[in-house]
C-alpha cells in the first residue's frame, strides 16, 4: 500500500458511509483536510544495503485513504508520477472516482514507460456506470478495471464490456457505520455479464449486510472477503490468460 497524500471529499453515493471517514473519526483526524504524507517518497527508499524497500515484482496500491486525482494534490501529482516511472517492475494500482480528472492529470511524459501502471474507476450504480465508462474506457492507459465498490444496486454494463478496453471488474459490498446490504443476485448477474465479454471478475468482499436467496445475513468485516472467495463466483478472463 501506498498514500501520498491522505484525505478525501465525498464525490458520489458510494462515498456515504466511507471506511476512511469511519477510521478517522475515531482518530479525530478532519478527513476533509487533504495532507502530503510522511511516506510520499516510500516508492523509491532504499535501506543500508542500496536495495528498494519495497521490492520489484510486488503490486503496489495507490492512494487507498484518498483519491490520486483530488485537486488538492495537483502541486505534488507530477513528483509521484516520476517516482513511480522510476520502478518500472512493480505493478502500481490507482483507484479513482474522479474520472473527470484523470486525462488532465496524466504526466505530460506519459506512454509505455508507464505500462506498470493499472487505473481502478468506481462505479457504484448504474447512474455513475453511465457517467463514468464512456470517457475512462478510451484512455490511454494499458490496464484499466472497474470497482463496483460498494455495489448499490444490479448494474447493466456489458456493452461497456463488449468494447474489450476493461480488463477486469471487482465487486463488494460495504462494511462499517451505516453499510446498505449487497444483493447476491445483482453480483451473479454482473458475473455473467463479464462471463459473456470473456472479461475477469472478482467478487472482493459481501459487505457487512448481504442478501441471498431472500435470507438477509450480518458478516462481520473480519469475515467478508473470506464469504466473497467462497461464492466461487471469481472468473479469469482474457485479461488474467494474457497476464
Amino acid at each position: 500500500m501506498y498514500n501520498p497524500w491522505h484525505g478525501c471529499h465525498r464525490f458520489s453515493e458510494a462515498c456515504k458511509n466511507c471506511y476512511v471517514f469511519h477510521f478517522d473519526k475515531k482518530r479525530n483526524i478532519d478527513t476533509e483536510i487533504v495532507k502530503k504524507n510522511a511516506e510520499f517518497d516510500k516508492i523509491i527508499k532504499k535501506d543500508r544495503s542500496g536495495n528498494y524497500k519495497i521490492p520489484d515484482g510486488v503490486e503496489v496500491a495507490v492512494c487507498l485513504t484518498s483519491d490520486f486525482f483530488i485537486k488538492e494534490a495537483d502541486p505534488w501529482r507530477d513528483e509521484v508520477w516520476q517516482m513511480i516511472k522510476q520502478r518500472p517492475k512493480v505493478k502500481f494500482v490507482i483507484f479513482t472516482k474522479r474520472y473527470n480528472r484523470i486525462k488532465e492529470c496524466l504526466p505530460y511524459d506519459f506512454g509505455s514507460d508507464y505500462d506498470h501502471v493499472a487505473i481502478n474507476l468506481t462505479c457504484e450504480n448504474q447512474k455513475r456506470i453511465d457517467e463514468r465508462l464512456p470517457s475512462f474506457i478510451d484512455l490511454p492507459v494499458k490496464t484499466k478495471g472497474v470497482l463496483v465498490s460498494p455495489m448499490l444496486e444490479k448494474v447493466d454494463m456489458e456493452c461497456y464490456l463488449e468494447t474489450g478496453k476493461i480488463d477486469y471488474v471487482y465487486v463488494s459490498g460495504e462494511n462499517y457505520d451505516g453499510a446498505r446490504e449487497l444483493d447476491y443476485d445483482w453480483v451473479k448477474d454482473l458475473q455473467e455479464q463479464c462471463k459473456r465479454t470473456d472479461t475477469s471478475f472478482i467478487f472482493y468482499d459481501t459487505g457487512n449486510k448481504f442478501r441471498k436467496d431472500g435470507k438477509h445475513y450480518i458478516i462481520p468485516p473480519r469475515k467478508s472477503k473470506e464469504q466473497a472467495t467462497k461464492a466461487g463466483l471469481n472468473f479469469k478472463g482474457k485479461f488474467d490468460k494474457k497476464s
